[in-house]
């Protein structure tokens, strides 16, 4: 079993993954599917409002931390190979390049371009519906591997 300090980060990296893996079930089960039932230039403005909200503190610490956290853990797993090993280095992986990496390549970029366009005009109403179904195609994505980080470091623990 893990112990000491690197006990301590492990389980950070637990629930640093595991509040992340919460937020993006949150949208991948009923945000998204609740801005889909709104008229387009409703939507896109809800959506533009939660774009903005997630760029505060509140979310971003949790975010950004368990980004930080993760690769923490993968270079100290490197430089002292301790029992389980395999599983903080592919719960960092899974964290940093199926969470961090599919929000900075996939879902940031289509947030950005959303948030150019004016809620009740011809082109949001028509780029809405391909935004919704490729925005939560790679929440998804980003839902299964945050959650899947936070097992992997669980049974690093164990």
């Amino acid at each position: 079993m893990i112990d000491g300090p690197f006990f301590a980060l492990t389980v950070v990296g637990v629930l640093g993954t595991g509040l992340v893996a919460g937020v993006f079930c949150a949208f991948s089960a009923f945000v998204m599917r609740g801005l889909t039932a709104l008229p387009p230039a409703q939507g896109v403005a809800a959506m533009q409002a939660v774009n903005a909200a997630a760029v505060r503190p509140a979310f971003m610490a949790v975010f950004l931390g368990s980004a930080v956290l993760c690769a923490v853990i993968a270079v100290v797993t490197f430089a002292l190979w301790p029992r389980g090993a395999v599983e903080l280095l592919l719960g960092s992986a899974l964290y940093l390049f199926g969470s961090f990496g599919v929000t900075a390549a996939a879902n940031v970029p289509r947030n950005e371009a959303l948030g150019r366009l004016r809620p009740g005009t011809a082109e949001a109403a028509a780029y809405w519906p391909s935004y919704l179904r490729e925005w939560t195609a790679w929440n998804h994505v980003r839902t299964v591997a945050s959650a899947a980080a936070a097992l992997t470091y669980v049974l690093a623990l164990t």
